[in-house]
């Protein structure tokens, strides 16, 4: 049995990439999670992602891919669950960019927090060129640099991690409903991680620490927290994801999808 597991090879695909939030329901709606490997002239032909073009839609497949099929639970649920929130959508598509790539988990889940918690919330760009030149690839030329940090910057955004569009932006931690919140620790429950439970990345982007974090674990309804001092335990109602999604998620009216990629309810 393959161990599934974080990324932790850096690599240059947010640059062809971003949070791609949109897209990534059209995704969810259109792969059938038992045979995702869907060509990408099919995806282009039924429109998949919208007026896109071939080369376009090729692309978005291929990150599609790396984000969501190398997590075959996951998958199933996020092509099943059709009454998704938005910011459950963002949270848990901003989730799935940091599992499969380590240089946005360090930005987004280090870097930003550590800005939140020192009070010193405002995030420059030519802070994060600098982040960037010593994060990224050694290869990376000072183009490279400078693109990667424009996608830094915007994915953070897209993920209501950052506010505004002008110097300075705002670290902030954005809303996360409490089916997001459930999802990534089952989620998180079955991959190999660096870090624990209630101290890591993932979390941590999302302002998801310390008391709050604990109180926010005490109010779920699907996991039993307790902790006393440094010690902690977790009783999970379910056995793992797919069971907590199939106990969970309200099933809603049939949903079919139009040409440009949004969901249409019956």
């Amino acid at each position: 049995m393959i161990e599934l597991a974080e990324a932790t090879e850096p690599h240059s695909r947010l640059l062809r990439c971003s949070l791609c939030v949109e897209e990534s329901r059209a995704y969810w709606a259109h792969v059938d999670p038992a045979d995702p490997r869907t060509s990408a002239q099919r995806a282009f032909t039924e429109s998949w992602f919208g007026a896109k073009s071939e080369a376009w839609t090729d692309e978005l497949l291929a990150n599609m891919r790396v984000r969501f099929d190398a997590f075959p639970a996951a998958l199933r649920v996020l092509a099943g669950w059709r009454g998704m929130l938005p910011e459950a959508r963002r949270v848990i598509c901003h989730f799935h960019v940091q599992l499969t790539d380590p240089l946005y988990r360090a930005f987004t889940g280090v870097f930003l927090p550590t800005r939140r918690d020192t009070m010193r919330a405002e995030v420059y760009r030519q802070t994060v060129i600098q982040w960037t030149s010593e994060h990224g690839l050694s290869r990376w030329a000072m183009k490279t640099q400078l693109q990667f940090t424009t996608r830094l910057l915007s994915c953070a955004g897209a993920a209501g991690l950052l506010r505004g569009r002008r110097e300075p932006r705002e670290a902030v931690a954005p809303r996360v409903p409490d089916l997001a919140l459930e999802y990534i620790l089952y989620t998180l429950r079955g991959l190999r991680f660096d870090g624990t439970l209630i101290d890591n990345p993932y979390l941590a982007s999302l302002g998801l620490v310390g008391g709050y974090l604990a109180d926010r674990l005490r109010a779920l309804r699907t996991i039993e927290f307790r902790q006393i001092g440094d010690v902690y335990e977790f009783d999970w109602r379910f056995p793992d994801l797919e069971a907590w999604a199939a106990a969970t998620l309200a099933p809603t009216r049939p949903v079919t999808v139009g040409g440009d990629g949004y969901e249409v309810h019956a």
